[in-house]
């Protein structure tokens, strides 16, 4: 009786849930809609929305989404697959790649279904991956194609139409290498601790890896080197070689990638430039931010950009339409129903102090004044006495504005952009109650990989030492002297995910820092809420290491020590403690709500 007051697509999803279920063995998996990515965050799967009538297509690629989601839920391991992943961003990325190619050809065995419908998914992955438009074999990005040829070997399924051009560039290069690899694999697909090892080996006759082994004798170090060397001068005798233009990609992307402070984003590098992301929920596909140790900055240290005609400030409702606001807000209502009894319990009780620090008090016993009503015995006693008064004093409260700046990088996706933009949005409406005006600002970066500034830069002859070399994005949500009633859609734009892309942590912060030095108010509050270090592929491959890493230290230092702003910041999962003097960590999301609060509540009660 239930099902007939459900809608088609409400009963699709329960039919979703219960195969899934089925597949992984897990009864308490749960499956939700999303208009943006799927991913996955342990038995939550977020697959594809189809349209209301359900066309077969658009509900064979969801299908696949869940399928495969539940397949790695019942066939993968992910320490395993964790412990001994390879450092190289490449090496990386396809060894991530494969392993999907795995359980989802372990599970697809002997079922026509579950093939079909995890192939219209890998369909929709492969159109809007750069394969699809790649003009030579030096953009071929390796994790895919390497996948794809693998795919095709274990079940015979064909490289899809999108990606055939792209692939075939890179055939012979990798099947001369890697085609006794791919047997291997196929005779190990039920044991993943095999097949791990086994596609490690891979890597290194693909030239992706490095021996692991320490060398027994300095001639063995030395002839080491000179075949690495040997190697990284093939690809420049000619870039458009199928047979050098895979190494090219691999020397090109982890060029100054060892012993750097540059946090991987293995996987999701390998997405578009639209970034329409699907990694499903891999951890390695899931951008990596190892806390590292830290040199000092270099004296001679100069960071600059090689263009900055194709940054960005926007404002949010200009990155969608009125109709797509309203669905991602209420995408963003429906989670915050299980946290805003909690956030708003903890924005309560900010208000209540900052309240408390507005409320007037008195000086007792004055010679003049309002007569003190508990000291109306004396006055009755000894009436010539001259304290028995009282006087009502303002407290001093100074005009307060507070910034903050959200990490929009591809690493928040899920969780924690889901639970930065609920606290957000609970904290602007708390603030602005007590008369503190608030600004919500957003940071990203146009493209993956440098978008225009790269192209531009490759166009301009490569010159050494570019500068940061991407496209910049910075996100105005809310306006310091904008009502939150009028803002309220913009932070549901949070929620697309194809959005989120690398990040640029020092220029956003400057950015966000002349906002502020801009406004009238007294006291000035900028609270950064990030999960990591800067990141930027394009720009980190072609300068020296930690080069955005060393621009945001400098920018820190210069606004702890020199500026009027009051700086805080809050990591999630990641140390910032390293970074910022006032910082704190926190290890779960849900925590993100009671820490700003604390925080904030601390600076208006510091001087």
């Amino acid at each position: 009786m239930a099902l007939r007051d459900e809608s088609p697509l409400d009963q699709f999803r329960a039919a979703l849930t219960g195969t899934a279920r089925a597949l992984a063995d897990e009864p308490e998996i749960e499956v939700a809609w999303t208009a943006d990515a799927p991913g996955q965050s342990g038995t939550a799967l977020r697959v594809p929305m189809p349209p209301r009538a359900l066309p077969a297509e658009q509900v064979a690629e969801a299908r696949g989404f869940a399928d495969s989601m539940a397949l790695k839920l019942r066939f993968h391991n992910a320490a395993l697959h964790q412990s001994r992943a390879p450092g190289e961003p490449v090496a990386r990325a396809v060894y991530d790649a494969i392993e999907q190619v795995r359980y989802e050809a372990l599970g697809s065995e002997g079922y026509a279904g579950i093939r079909g419908n995890i192939g219209a998914a890998t369909d929709m992955r492969v159109a809007s991956d750069p394969i699809s438009r790649a003009a030579r074999a030096s953009d071929v990005p390796l994790q895919t194609a390497v996948a794809l040829l693998l795919r095709e070997r274990l079940t015979g399924q064909p490289v899809p139409e999108a990606a055939r051009l792209g692939t075939d560039m890179v055939r012979s290069w990798v099947e001369a290498r890697a085609d006794k690899d791919f047997d291997a694999l196929a005779a190990a697909l039920e044991d993943q601790k095999s097949f791990q090892q086994l596609a490690l080996d891979m890597l290194g006759h693909l030239e992706l890896t490095q021996p692991t082994d320490a060398p027994e004798t300095d001639s063995e170090d030395e002839n080491a080197e000179d075949e690495e060397d040997d190697g990284e001068e093939q690809p420049e005798q000619n870039e458009d070689s199928p047979e050098q233009s895979p190494s090219e990609v691999a020397g090109e992307t982890s060029e100054g990638g060892e012993d750097s402070e540059q946090e991987q984003e293995t996987g999701e590098t390998e997405e578009s430039a639209d970034a329409d992301i699907s990694d499903e929920g891999e951890e390695g596909m899931l951008p990596t931010r190892p806390n590292r140790p830290w040199t000092d900055i270099p004296d001679n240290f100069d960071y600059h950009a090689y263009t900055e005609q194709f940054d960005e400030v926007v404002a949010a409702s200009d990155l969608c339409d009125e109709d797509e606001l309203t669905r991602l807000r209420t995408y963003l209502d429906a989670q915050m129903k299980g946290l805003q009894s909690v956030v708003t319990r903890l924005a309560n009780r900010l208000q209540r102090r900052l309240m408390a620090q507005q409320n007037r008090s008195w000086d007792f016993d004055q010679e003049e004044g309002l007569l003190d009503a508990a000291r109306l015995a004396r006055v009755v006693i000894s009436p010539g006495h001259s304290l028995s008064y009282k006087v009502e004093r303002d407290v001093e409260f100074k005009d307060t504005v507070v910034t903050l700046l959200i990490d929009n990088s591809g690493s928040m996706r899920g969780r924690p952009i889901s639970i930065a933009a609920i606290s957000a949005d609970i904290l602007a409406r708390t603030l602005e109650r007590c008369a503190v005006k608030t600004e919500v600002l957003g940071f990203t970066t146009r493209a993956w990989k440098g978008g225009q500034s790269r192209e531009a830069w490759l166009a301009g002859g490569k010159p050494a030492s570019p500068g940061r070399l991407n496209d910049l994005r910075h996100i105005v949500y809310k306006k310091a002297d904008e009502p939150w009633r009028r803002a309220r859609k913009n932070l549901g734009l949070m929620m697309r995910e194809g959005l989120l892309k690398e990040n640029i942590d020092g220029e956003a912060l400057l950015w966000a820092h002349t906002r502020l030095l801009a406004r009238p108010e007294d006291r000035r509050i900028l609270m950064v809420i990030s999960d990591g270090a800067p990141v930027d592929d394009s720009t980190l491959s072609v300068n020296s290491a930690g080069y955005l890493e060393q621009h945001l230290r400098k920018v820190i230092d210069w606004i702890e020590k020199q500026s009027p702003v009051q700086l805080v910041a809050i990591g999630i999962g990641h140390d910032v403690t390293r970074y910022y003097r006032r910082a704190v960590t926190i290890m779960d999301v849900e925590q993100l709500g009671g820490t700003i609060v604390e925080q904030l509540a601390d600076l208006f009660e510091t001087d």
